[in-house]
């Protein structure tokens, strides 16, 4: 029985060690995979006239409907009428759009549970601008935070908010700061937006953040950050406790982690000179164990380096979306 007992503390103690190994992004199987994906070709389809501009993120809603945030079919909506938040059915076709007016520079963006949409606006003028707001499918506005046009580091400011996610309670977690001077702090919020507390600062160490792009969490209510200046996605607990370090899955602009906890991380910058070993596209692993199990490069073969994803969802099939801000379009693809 003795030897029993320390065969399987051996064996746990062996399990740990693997486990924290791929943890820190060590390994370099973690960069080998597979593509079996192909894209759909000309799989979002804008009608009147109308052409994309930079599609920054995109979400799907309970009933598999997708949903893309466009910059105006600009790089700015701040001059423009057009509704930034377009949602397509499952042939690509616009059904609705929504959020004319409500923004300066569409940033972040989300699809609850209940298929409310949250975006955040990472930039401000004339009054408008530097808030998270959430909508209903409908585009009325249930809730903002952040007051309007005014940038800060404050509890009710936001310096560059750059994404939001929510968790099975309501909490809201605010990624804010793009790089730069612009912040560099976690803000969590009750569902009512009240503020609960922050973590971050400016930096290269656990719990510090370079340049913030993207955030999502598990199905253990885990958050996770993705650090893109740093060329990693930091793991935290709900109380901002730091838990891991992941350079696995590249530089990440976009972050979206489904129910089974598969995550999707889109990489739009990596290269020889900021991330030498990784190329551009989006990498597809498990959340529970940190490992990386497929890539779809972008761009694809024979098209143009200018061509990535920044924001990335998939539906209940599997199906992944990117969403190209510097390339302006929002595709499809499927299992092989």
């Amino acid at each position: 029985m003795r030897q029993a007992g320390r065969m399987r503390i051996m064996a746990s103690a062996a399990h740990m060690a693997v486990m924290i190994a791929v943890l820190a992004g060590a390994g370099s199987e973690a960069r080998a995979q597979s593509n079996p994906y192909q894209q759909v070709p000309n799989w979002a389809k804008l009608s009147g006239g109308r052409t994309f501009g930079s599609v920054i993120g995109a979400g799907v809603d309970r009933a598999g409907n997708v949903w893309a945030f466009d910059r105006c079919g600009a790089e700015s909506c701040a001059d423009s009428s057009l509704a930034p938040i377009l949602q397509f059915d499952a042939s690509g076709n616009v059904v609705k759009s929504i959020g004319a007016g409500l923004f300066i520079f569409p940033h972040g963006f989300y699809v609850d549970r209940e298929g409310n949409i949250w975006t955040t606006d990472g930039m401000g003028n004339g009054g408008k601008g530097f808030q998270v707001t959430k909508l209903s499918p409908d585009g009325r506005v249930l809730l903002r935070l952040g007051k309007a046009g005014v940038s800060g580091n404050a509890r009710d400011t936001f310096m560059y908010p750059s994404a939001v996610v929510t968790g099975a309670n309501g909490d809201i977690f605010v990624a804010d700061g793009h790089g730069a001077d612009t912040g560099g702090r976690i803000m969590k919020f009750s569902k009512d937006g009240r503020f609960i507390k922050e973590w971050g600062r400016k930096g290269t160490g656990p719990g510090e953040f370079g340049g913030l792009h993207a955030i999502g969490m598990d199905s253990q209510g885990r958050i996770f950050v993705g650090d893109r200046t740093n060329s990693r996605i930091q793991v935290f607990d709900g109380d901002g406790k730091f838990i891991a370090e992941w350079k696995q899955f590249g530089r990440p602009s976009g972050i979206f982690i489904d129910a089974n906890d598969t995550i999707y991380v889109a990489d739009s910058q990596s290269d020889a000179e900021r991330n030498p070993g990784f190329q551009k596209g989006i990498r597809i692993g498990s959340a529970r164990d940190g490992v990386v199990r497929s890539f779809i490069p972008i761009p694809g073969p024979g098209e143009a380096n200018t061509v990535s994803a920044e924001g990335v969802t998939a539906d209940a099939a599997g199906n992944v979306y990117g969403a190209e801000a510097n390339s302006n379009n929002l595709r499809k693809y499927v299992k092989r």
